[in-house]
C-alpha cells in the first residue's frame, strides 16, 4: 500500500514554514529541536500575516530545516560561490538567507524534487514575503544560476 501524496498546496506551505523555521533559529538562536517542536505543536492557519503557513506537508518541513542545519557547511559555500563576492550570504537579509538555504538544500538533497519546482516554489515563497520588492527576482537568478551548475541535465530538455 503506497502513501497518498500530500496536496501541492500542502507542500508549499511546508516551504513557507521551513522558512519562518530557519528565519526564527537564526534570528533567535534557537536549536532545531525546539524550532520544529513549536513548528509541530502550533495550529497552521492561513492567515500569512499572522505567521501561519496553511496545512503544511509538516514531514517535509522538517526534512527541509533538519537538512539545512546539517549540510550548511556545505550549502553556505555553494550559495557564496554564486552570490556576488561583495554579498556574501551572511551579509544578505536572515529572510533571503533562509529561503536560499532551504532551495539550495531541495536542489543539492531532494532529487526526487524537479529543480524547477523547487525554483519556482522558492520564488513564490520570496514573493510572500516581499510583495513588489526586488527580492524575487533577486532570489530567482541566484536559484537559477545554482540549479542549472548543479542539476544541468534538468535544463537541457
Amino acid at each position: 500500500m503506497t502513501t497518498p501524496r500530500r496536496p501541492p498546496v500542502a507542500r508549499s506551505a511546508a516551504r513557507l514554514g521551513a522558512v519562518q523555521a530557519l528565519y526564527q533559529m537564526d534570528i533567535a538562536a534557537t536549536d532545531v529541536g525546539e524550532t520544529l517542536a513549536q513548528f509541530s505543536s502550533r495550529a497552521q492557519g492561513d492567515n500569512f500575516d499572522n505567521g501561519d503557513c496553511g496545512e503544511a506537508d509538516y514531514r517535509h518541513l522538517r526534512e527541509v530545516v533538519e537538512g539545512v542545519v546539517r549540510e550548511q557547511a556545505l550549502l553556505d559555500p555553494a550559495l557564496d560561490a554564486v552570490l556576488d563576492k561583495d554579498w556574501p550570504l551572511h551579509r544578505l537579509d536572515a529572510t533571503v538567507r533562509a529561503i536560499l538555504r532551504a532551495a539550495a538544500f531541495e536542489l543539492f538533497f531532494m532529487d526526487k524534487v524537479p529543480a524547477r519546482v523547487a525554483l519556482s516554489e522558492y520564488v513564490d515563497v520570496t514573493d510572500a514575503f516581499f510583495d513588489g520588492g526586488d527580492e524575487p527576482r533577486f532570489v530567482n537568478g541566484v536559484l537559477n544560476t545554482l540549479a542549472r551548475n548543479r542539476r544541468p541535465a534538468e535544463f537541457t530538455k
